[in-house]
């Protein structure tokens, strides 16, 4: 009888456990399938960062048979690295590019050249295009995203600002970076708040806990995107208690003070 009385008792909290777990892993679809048997794919495009407006770039011109003909193209600056005494040593480093709101870039002897809007490969090719008349031979152009920012906020283990330094970066990477989600992240509500090259934002609502977010248009993180990890309520309602495990503690042993009420009653 007593022990009846206890696993009645304990029966919704063990439940409660069991329902909470079932929200916990992501991509429940494609692990249900795994344990099944049954694994597909689907042929996404490579992804490829596009430039915006604000992005820094960094643009090196270079052509081995005539070394110099490049030079003009690559403008340095000089950064100051150590100080001794009165002395300053420097060192030069490459010209950083800022795009204007237009999508535009001030570049040695071409000018303005227009870069918003386009993959690094494609803006390679366009100055690639525009440098034809300079050269006798095709010359090699390498262009590189240099503030390529994304930021994860809300419940994961090291919020903050993550620097890309390949440019590519997708959803869980950016979760891992960030110390994943802790217990109180709701993995079907993640908000995403992205901005365009026109100064729109837009917010949009994952759900990680479903396979179909791999497909998604948002899988891949954008430069100065914001990743946000909404709470759940057990979060909410405890944010100003310190440590959730008094909560638990207190709660089975009120259920055990209970029972044992109960059972002193019904003797």
């Amino acid at each position: 009888m007593r022990k009846s009385l206890i696993i009645l008792l304990l029966l919704p909290l063990l439940l409660a456990g069991c329902q909470s777990y079932k929200k916990v892993p992501y991509l429940q679809d494609a692990l249900q399938e795994v344990a099944a048997g049954n694994t597909g794919t689907a042929d996404m495009p490579l992804y490829d960062a596009r430039i915006m407006p604000k992005d820094l770039l960094t643009i090196v011109v270079s052509c081995p048979e005539e070394p110099e003909l490049a030079e003009p193209f690559n403008l340095t600056v000089s950064t100051p690295i150590s100080n001794i005494g009165d002395k300053i040593t420097t060192q030069p480093v490459l010209q950083q590019y800022l795009v204007d709101n237009d999508g535009n870039v001030e570049f040695p002897v071409l000018g303005t050249i227009h870069l918003g809007g386009l993959t690094k490969r494609e803006a390679e090719q366009y100055i690639k295009d525009q440098l034809k008349s300079q050269f006798r031979e095709t010359p090699i152009v390498t262009v590189r995203m240099i503030n390529y920012k994304i930021s994860v906020i809300g419940e994961v283990g090291r919020p903050g600002t993550f620097t890309i330094s390949n440019e590519k970066v997708n959803i869980f990477e950016a979760l891992a970076m960030a110390g994943d989600m802790t217990i109180y992240g709701i993995r079907d509500n993640v908000k995403l708040i992205r901005e365009d090259n026109t100064g729109k934002r837009e917010i949009v609502t994952l759900n990680l806990n479903d396979q179909d977010i791999l497909q998604s248009p948002y899988y891949y993180l954008q430069q100065n995107d914001i990743l946000y990890v909404t709470p759940n309520k057990t979060k909410a309602k405890t944010s100003n208690i310190s440590s959730s495990t008094t909560i638990w503690f207190s709660v089975i042993g009120s259920l055990v003070s209970l029972a044992s009420l109960i059972i002193a009653i019904t003797k």
